[in-house]
């Protein structure tokens, strides 16, 4: 699943087109280096997420079996780090 599209089902981006725009500034890591919209997920991933006022660290921990499907966003990730920024 492409990286823009897992950010919004697991719902750590409200919309695509912004999990889009904050993956094209940079603002998303995986393994100490921005990535593309277009990086495919997979289990174990842990990525760094800069917030505006927060930097969050999550590991995937399931992709959804099929598009569309209804799953709860807290079964696709785990939260490792949630820090505050000044």
């Amino acid at each position: 699943m492409r990286l823009d599209k897992y950010l919004k089902v697991s719902r750590l981006a409200k919309r695509r087109t912004e999990a889009k725009e904050a993956l094209d500034a940079g603002r998303i890591e995986l393994g100490g280096r921005a990535v593309k919209p277009s990086h495919v997920v997979n289990v174990g991933d842990e990525l760094l997420i800069h917030y505006a006022t927060r930097d969050v660290r999550v590991r995937v921990l399931a992709l959804p079996e099929r598009h569309g499907a209804r799953v709860k966003p807290e079964t696709l990730y785990t939260v490792l780090e949630d820090r505050r920024t000044a």
